[in-house]
Order: structure tokens, then sequence, then C-alpha cells
């Protein structure tokens, strides 16, 4: 049956899927001709085999697959597209995932407003008047911080919206624009003088010495101590020896190196002919990896609509077959021609050998010190089909079954509060409000990819929920859950010793509470528990804080959503001045309000 259907596979492109025994999806690729591409898989003589020239990943796989599917479609580029958003859903076992869709940092400054001030951004906007620095990786935090302590720019989002000069003025951290104390000429040399220090990080590094110097002949240890703690995290950002180029071009540059069972992607960022920033991706799959396919998914994952900033020329350390196919792609994709060269001499073959060395040192450094990572203990222990790196953790909260919420957290090598979630739920049961929050989650992955694998506050019976809601979309994620022990039908609690029990799919998980694993999920829990009971907390505060402002005679609805239009938040409108307040609801209304908080 398998041997009919393989011959008798369409010649045009499109997508294959290959199947076990039990109907567990193995593999699915994309072909110009599905036709020549499945039967490369296979010998015909005789028996049906895998094809001698295969790696053994392929091999294995190969030797499980019992049925095949296909999907016409019209072109390459379509095929190209449908295969990401299938692997990235399905997470086929013997599929590469790469996490790179996400929009990397970018340090922004809005040249436009009289005192404009940088801030961290995923988000580009195309306006020739914002200036973008980046793309960044870990740095971005470190820069943004390091650049408010060089210079005397405007520290807080807020803070020319107040009338007087604040606390940093007084520590020489400002130089106080909300009471004209500096003009916006003098105030554009400081940005000037910001923005050169951001292309040539040393000048701002051996700035931030002489201020870490000072701090310490001052006695001033703790501001001493984060200055050097910002300075090693730029340095420890750009691990690689500054380089600057003969040209001002801008490159990105991909090299991968393979260890056995684990590869890193390697990038570096050339803007204006330097280095600006590095970002890896470290991986393992217990099936091995392929420098091919490797080169075209990071290559397709990194460039996305959402990443707008990136070089039009690629530097790759390698060739790879579809090298052609993935430049006339992305020029396709993003109306401009994109190149992507295998540099085979001078100061463009140096990057790449650069990106290469650091490939390996990464790798050989992870083989060292993560021989048995906790990751890998946990993926042995609870039976899961890839390592746990990217990690969701759902719970909720609500108090009687008013102001519901729901809370998602992200671990991916660290707490990645930047893909935290929360939200408002409808249901007054926890079964019923885990299952919207999860329905909402799964309906988000064709913007932001699935996990490896869920964890939820709750016990066996959440888990088959969600096992059950994955299902229905023909979706697979590995799942576990946490709860507390019972005793006497009550949550056992006992500090230092919580019996916590764990459940995946197949069973339960009595640990001891000093095992690694166990105490990891916990502190998984714990952050999700955290961020929750906040969230809800302050739903709840802002509930009452509407109920007391509606009290006041003349507010209503209208009029809180108006308040809170302008301030931002319930405790911005109780601490606003009269002033501030009839500029925004009229004068009449702006006294009774300010009178009204007084009471």
């Amino acid at each position: 049956m398998l041997a009919q259907k393989l011959k008798n596979a369409p010649d045009s492109a499109g997508i294959y899927q290959y199947f076990n025994e039990q109907g567990t999806l193995l593999y699915v690729g994309k072909a110009k001709s599905i036709k020549n591409r499945v039967k490369s898989y296979f010998r015909f003589s005789g028996e049906l085999s895998a094809a001698p020239n295969l790696s053994p990943r392929i091999t294995k796989m190969v030797s499980e697959v019992h049925n095949v599917e296909y999907i016409v479609v019209q072109s390459e580029h379509d095929a190209l597209i449908l295969e990401n958003s299938l692997i990235k859903q399905l997470k086929p076992k013997y599929n590469i995932l790469l996490r790179d869709d996400k929009t990397y940092p970018y340090l922004a400054i809005d040249l436009s407003e009289p005192f404009p001030r940088f801030e961290v951004t995923r988000k580009i906007i195309n306006d020739k008047n914002i200036k973008y620095f980046g793309p960044l990786s870990g740095s971005a935090k470190a820069l943004l911080e390091a650049l408010y302590l060089a210079f005397p720019l405007v520290q807080k989002k807020g803070c020319l919206k107040g009338k007087k000069a604040c606390l940093f003025y007084q520590i020489h951290r400002c130089l106080a624009p909300c009471e004209g104390k500096i003009d916006t000429y003098a105030y554009a040399k400081i940005v000037q003088e910001a923005l050169e220090s951001l292309n040539d990080q040393k000048k701002l590094i051996a700035l931030l010495q002489v201020k870490m110097e000072e701090a310490s002949m001052k006695l001033n240890f703790e501001e001493a101590a984060k200055l050097r703690d910002i300075i090693n995290a730029i340095k420890d950002a750009l691990h690689i020896t500054h380089v600057e180029l003969s040209k001002l071009e801008d490159y990105d540059v991909f090299a991968i190196e393979i260890m056995e069972k684990t590869a890193v992607v390697m990038r570096l960022f050339i803007r204006e002919g330097k280095i600006v920033s590095t970002s890896h991706t470290l991986m393992h799959n217990a099936y091995g990896f392929e420098k091919e396919e490797l080169y075209q998914r990071a290559l397709f994952e990194f460039y996305n609509p959402m990443n707008q900033t990136f070089a039009r020329h690629i530097l790759i350390a390698e060739t790879f077959s579809e090298q052609t196919y993935m430049s006339q792609f992305l020029s396709e994709k993003f109306g401009q021609k994109m190149t992507i060269n295998v540099p085979q001499r001078g100061e463009k073959l140096y990057l790449t050998q650069m990106a290469q060395e650091n490939a390996k040192t990464l790798i050989l450094q992870h083989s060292i010190k993560n021989n048995n990572t906790l990751a890998e203990q946990m993926q042995t222990l609870f039976d899961l089909s890839s390592l746990p790196k990217r990690i969701e953790i759902f719970d909720n909260s609500h108090l009687g079954g008013k102001s519901p919420v729901g809370a998602m957290v992200v671990w991916d090598e660290g707490f990645d509060k930047s893909s935290y979630r929360r939200y408002e739920l409808h249901h007054t049961d926890e079964y019923s409000q885990m299952k919207e929050m999860l329905e909402r989650r799964i309906n988000d992955f064709s913007k932001e990819s699935p996990p490896d694998l869920w964890i939820l506050d709750g016990g066996e019976t959440l888990l088959k929920l969600a096992k059950t809601l994955l299902v229905q979309k023909g979706l697979f994620i590995d799942l576990l859950a946490i709860a507390k022990e019972k005793r006497d039908a009550k949550a056992y609690r006992s500090k230092g010793s919580a019996y916590d029990l764990l459940y995946n799919q197949n069973q339960s998980f009595h640990l001891p509470p000093s095992d690694k694993r166990l105490q990891f999920i916990q502190k998984l829990r714990d952050e999700a528990h955290r961020f929750a009971i906040t969230y809800h907390q302050q739903k709840k505060r802002g509930r009452d804080m509407s109920l007391e402002l509606q009290k006041i005679e003349g507010v209503g609805l209208a009029t809180i959503k108006k308040l809170l239009l302008y301030f931002g938040t319930f405790e911005a409108i109780y601490s606003a001045t009269q002033e501030e307040l009839e500029v925004t609801v009229g004068k009449k209304l702006g006294a009774n309000l300010f009178h009204g908080l007084r009471k």
C-alpha cells in the first residue's frame, strides 16, 4: 500500500506528511515535486526500505513510516510557508523546530520629539524620525540603563508631564527640561553624543568605568557595583572581538555548528560596518540534525514580517542546496533584492569564520557544562517528546468567582517576561476558567508559536482537559500538571517539605521535596501564581476605585474611561492636581472630583 502510494505521488509542488502505524505524524516536508522528493527516501528493489544515502536520523524516521499524505499547492513558495506553519503547530517527531520567530529588541528614539528618550521596543514603525539601534540580544536593557547613567537624558516616560524637577535633577541624572532649564538645541547635542556611544560601545564602556570609579571614590559602593554589572552585561553580550569593516555596510551573518545531538545557530549583526550585537539558538534533538535543513529553517524563521530592520545582504559560513531558492523566496517576500552568499576571501570571510568559531565555542561549553542538564533530566523522567526549552505555565485567580483572571508565564532559559500574558475570564469555576484560557492560547498559535511544554497549576483533571483541547485541533504539546498533595481532604503545605504531585499523560510522580526537578516546576508554578494574583488584585482594586469615583456627583463610566485614557491608572487619577483634572473633564467636574477624592 505504502509503495503504491509513493509511486502515485503527484508531480507538483506541495507538502508531504509521513505517519507511523499508530497514525502519529512523524515528519512534514515540502517539495517542488512531491513525487521526486518522497521517492528519494526509499529503495524500491524488493522489500521497501530506506535509501542508502540518508542520514541516521532520517533513516530511523523512514523505518517507522507506514503511511504518507499529500497537500498540493500552487508553488514552492506556498509549500514553504505551509510547511513552516504545520511544523510549528503539529511539532512532528523528526522535524527540526526553531523558535526564532520572535521579534528581537531594539533601542529606539523618536527624534521628532523636543526632548526624546531611548526605549526598548520590539515593534518597528516605518517613520523616518524614529532611529533604531539593533537588533540586540540580552544586552538591550543593559544598554538602555547605561545610556541613562552616562547621559543626562529624560529618565522616565512620564517625566515631562510634570511641571517641577524631580529627584533625577537633584542627583544630576537629568537637566530638567520640564522647568525649561535646558533648551531643545542643547538637549539634541546630548542625544547625538548618546547615539555616537551606541555606535562605538567602547566609548560608552569607558564613560561608565569613569563613573564607576567616581562612585567608588565617594564610597557609594552600591552604585559602583551596579555600574560594574552593566559594563559586564554589555561586554558579555558582545563576546566577540570588536570589528570595523572598511565599508559602512550592513550584513546578517549566520553560522551553524553541530555536535552529536546538539546544534547552535550563531548570528552576527553588522550595521554600518560594525558588529552591533549577536544572538544564538542552542538546540538539542534526540534524533540529531542536518545542516541543510537547519540553514533553511534558521533563515525562514528569522526573516519574518515582524523583523523589519534586517540587512539585505546575508552571509553564511557554508553553502546549502536551497541557497538560491531561499534568496529568491526572501526577495519576493519583502519586495526587495536579498542576497545569500558564502564569502571566499577578505573581511566577509573573516566574519563568517568568526561566527563559526563562536558557534564552536558555545557548543563546546554546552557539552562540558551541561552534559546532564535539568531539562534533559526532566525529558527522561517525564518521557517528554523533546527537550523542554520553552515552557508555558498557566494559573488562574479569583475571589468567590469575582474578577476571575488567568495568567500565562513563560520560561525560555529564564523567565521571558515580554511573553507573559494576562487573560480576563468570564467563568466562575476553575475548570471552565482554565478551558477558556487554554482555548484562547491555542487560537494564538498562528501568531505565537506553541512551546515545548505546558505546565498547569492543577491536577490530573486539568491535564486531561488540555490534552482534549489539543487533540480536537490536531495538535500535540507535552503536558505536565502540578497539584498539592491532599491529606484529610486538605492541601498539604508544610514549608520546606511540600509534597506536590506531578502528572504527565500516563502517570503520577511522587518526588521528594529535595528533588531539583520538582523544585524547578514549583518555581515555575509559583511565578504563574504570583502573576495571576497580582493581576487579580489590580482588577479588584481598579473595580473598588471605580466604585468610589462613581459616588462623586457627575462621575459616570464615560468620565472614568476618559480619565483612564489620560492618566493611565486609578492611582494617578487619585493623586492628580485640581488643574490636571479640570483640563481633562472640565472645570466644574474637575473641581468636584478633586474635592470629592479628598473627603
